[in-house]
């Protein structure tokens, strides 16, 4: 078990044997030997490898093991493996402590339900314009009504997805992934994205969710799980009702107020606006052209729609410490905080620390 953990701690830090044993005064053969399981450190440099790896020594030693299947990407071409692989070691890392936790919970008083589909949703799609009506079906079965969704994470969560943000430097070059943890659906997104692109991810993965076998071998499962987010994210009924139905022209503020009200990109919306058929393809063909001219296709004017984060797992390691299913140290560790700042946080103590 150590030595499966310690190998996967130093590739999620991106360090390599020669430069983990230079931080910690170790030589690579003794790094070697640790990730063959052919020797154990000492205590002390026990700690002194966890402080490189920047994970607790609890980790080396956590019993808890999952496995990730079905793994699928949105990245692209150009991610190294070597980011991928610190991605995949930080999101085991986190399910990890998250089935950890939910095992503190009796069987009587699981927090989290089961994740299920519209039992509605057609068995066979021919056509992209049908996915309009199986996005509406969605928000139907989640009674989301067809006002835009202020917090995704939380919706998607409060319906039984896991939804695990990674905050693993990329350089914009990952959004997100899918894959399932015991039978159970699970979806990554970057912490780093802004808010609106982190939304397209999610929807973009429920789409594979709610239409994976059920697309005519004509239509492109990616294409369609597009179309799919956007009408999730922004209705056709929402966007004709914002814009009108036919438009000859669309101001960029127009796009800009609709970004942060319904957490979809400018260009996301001229897209919506096009499918819908409020605008021509030749206007939308011009629109884009002159996002490309402004420079608005790497980064969009304005201020950013605000990130989505997370609150449900520290918010259960708090609902389990009450109901005392687990005590202090161990809600401790499963925050990665140290007892002693837990004590002051559970305190609601503010502390105030010096920058730089």
């Amino acid at each position: 078990m150590f030595a499966e953990r310690f190998v996967r701690a130093r590739k999620a830090s991106g360090l390599s044997m020669q430069a983990l044993a230079d931080q910690v005064g170790l030589s690579p053969n003794a790094i070697k030997k640790y990730e063959h399981g052919d020797a154990m450190p000492s205590s002390s440099n026990l700690m002194k490898l966890a402080k490189a790896l920047n994970v607790r020594s609890e980790y080396f030693f956590r019993p808890m093991k999952v496995e990730l299947e079905g793994v699928e990407y949105r990245k692209r071409a150009s991610t190294p493996q070597k980011t991928l692989a610190k991605i995949k070691s930080d999101v085991l890392d986190q399910v990890e402590r998250w089935y950890e936790l939910l095992d503190f919970f009796p069987d009587s008083a699981k927090p989290i339900k089961d994740f299920t589909l519209p039992p509605c949703l057609p068995n066979s799609i021919g056509d992209y314009d049908e996915l309009e009506s199986v996005a509406n079906t969605m928000r139907e079965y989640w009674d989301l009504g067809l006002n835009p969704v202020q917090d995704l994470v939380d919706t998607f969560e409060s319906r039984g997805l896991m939804v695990i943000l990674s905050h693993v430097g990329t350089d914009k070059k990952f959004d997100g992934l899918a894959g399932s943890i015991k039978g159970k659906p699970l979806i990554v997104i970057s912490g780093l994205q802004s808010g609106d692109r982190q939304r397209f991810t999610l929807a973009h993965e429920l789409g594979h969710l709610a239409l994976h076998g059920r697309l005519a071998d004509s239509l492109d499962e990616e294409k369609a799980c597009n179309r799919f987010a956007g009408a999730f994210l922004l209705p056709k009924s929402s966007i004709q009702q914002e814009l009108g139905e036919r438009r000859s022209h669309l101001e960029a503020r127009e796009l800009y107020m609709l970004k942060h009200e319904y957490g979809l990109s400018m260009a996301a919306v001229g897209v919506r606006a096009m499918q819908c058929h409020l605008i021509s393809e030749h206007y939308y063909t011009r629109l884009m052209k002159s996002f490309s001219i402004n420079g608005w296709r790497k980064q969009e004017p304005g201020e950013p729609y605000p990130t989505e984060t997370t609150f449900l797992f520290k918010q259960l390691v708090y609902r389990a410490l009450s109901e005392e299913y687990m005590g202090e140290a161990k809600a401790a560790e499963l925050l990665g905080m140290s007892l002693s700042s837990f004590h002051k946080e559970r305190k609601l103590e503010v502390t105030h620390e010096c920058a730089g």
